[in-house]
C-alpha cells in the first residue's frame, strides 16, 4: 500500500484532510470510491459533506421519503466505513431540486470553512453527457457548480457571507478542487488495487444497485482501461485537478 510521502501522482508528502462534496448518498462510492480508499489507506482524512439524503432515490415505484432517507444514510454510513470515512455530514436540501443558488452557496461555504480541507473533492458541473446512453443528473451538475463558487472566491474571502463571521468561522481557502465525473481529466489515478474495495462499498447501496450483485460486479468491471484485458484488469479514476497558485 502506498503511504504518505511516497512519490505519487498527487504529490502530497503530508497527511491533507480531504473533503468529498456531492449530491446524494452513492455519488462519493460510484464517482471516485477506489480513489477514497487509495487516500485513505495512504493516511490521508477524508470526509463526506452530501447535499441532499437521496430522497428520490427509487425507479418505478413510490416510497416513504422518511423511509428511504434512513435506509440511505445507513447504507452510506456503511459504505463509507469500507473506505476508511467516518464523518459523513447532510446539507439537507431536497433530492432533485437542487440549485446552485446564494443560499446553497452559503451553506457550502460554511461547510468549508467548519471543516477547512486542503483538498476539495465534487464532480465537473460541465459534464452534461456522461456518455450516448446518460445525461448527467441536474443535482450533480448543480453540486458541481455550488462547490467550484464556493471555493473561489467566496470560502477564502472574509467580504463573503459576512454573516459567517459573527458565527466564528473565519475565511478558509483550499489548496486544491478535484473535479470527479469529467469529459476532461488531466490527472489519471491508477485505482487498480483499490476496485474491489470500491464494490464492496457499493454493495451497501442496495437500494440503489439492485439484488444481482453478480451482473452488477460484472458491468463494474468492465469499466477497465483499454490497454488492459478482464484477465489482467486496469482502473482509473479521471478527475479535473486544480492547484491554486499560493
Amino acid at each position: 500500500m502506498m503511504t504518505v510521502g511516497e512519490l505519487s501522482p498527487e504529490g502530497w508528502l503530508e497527511p491533507q484532510r480531504i473533503l468529498v462534496i456531492l449530491a446524494h448518498p452513492d455519488d462519493p462510492e460510484f464517482f471516485c470510491g477506489a480513489a477514497i480508499a487509495r487516500w485513505t489507506a495512504a493516511g490521508h482524512e477524508v470526509r463526506y459533506g452530501l447535499l441532499t439524503h437521496g430522497d428520490k432515490g427509487v425507479k418505478d415505484q413510490p416510497a416513504d421519503p422518511q423511509a428511504l432517507i434512513a435506509l440511505r444514510e445507513a447504507e452510506q454510513r456503511a459504505a463509507a466505513a469500507i473506505l476508511g470515512v467516518h464523518s459523513i455530514r447532510y446539507l439537507d436540501f431536497a433530492d432533485g431540486y437542487l440549485v446552485p443558488d446564494l443560499e446553497a452557496r452559503r451553506q457550502v461555504v460554511r461547510l468549508i470553512r467548519q471543516e477547512r480541507p486542503q483538498v476539495v473533492v465534487s464532480c465537473d458541473p460541465t459534464n452534461v453527457f456522461v456518455h450516448d446512453t446518460y445525461i448527467n443528473h441536474p443535482d450533480h451538475r448543480a453540486a458541481g457548480q455550488l462547490v467550484m463558487d464556493a471555493v473561489f472566491p467566496a470560502a477564502g474571502n472574509p467580504m463573503f457571507f459576512p454573516e459567517l463571521l459573527a458565527e466564528g468561522l473565519q475565511p478558509w481557502s483550499a489548496r486544491e478542487v478535484w473535479f470527479s465525473l469529467t469529459a476532461q481529466p488531466n490527472v489519471r489515478l491508477d485505482v487498480t488495487a483499490y476496485w474491489e474495495q470500491r464494490l464492496r462499498a457499493l454493495h451497501e447501496h442496495r437500494s440503489q444497485v439492485g439484488a444481482d450483485l453478480a451482473a452488477f460486479d460484472e458491468r463494474q468491471r468492465s469499466a477497465h482501461t483499454e490497454d488492459s484485458t478482464p484477465d489482467a484488469p486496469r482502473y482509473e479514476h479521471g478527475f479535473r485537478r486544480v492547484v491554486f497558485r499560493q
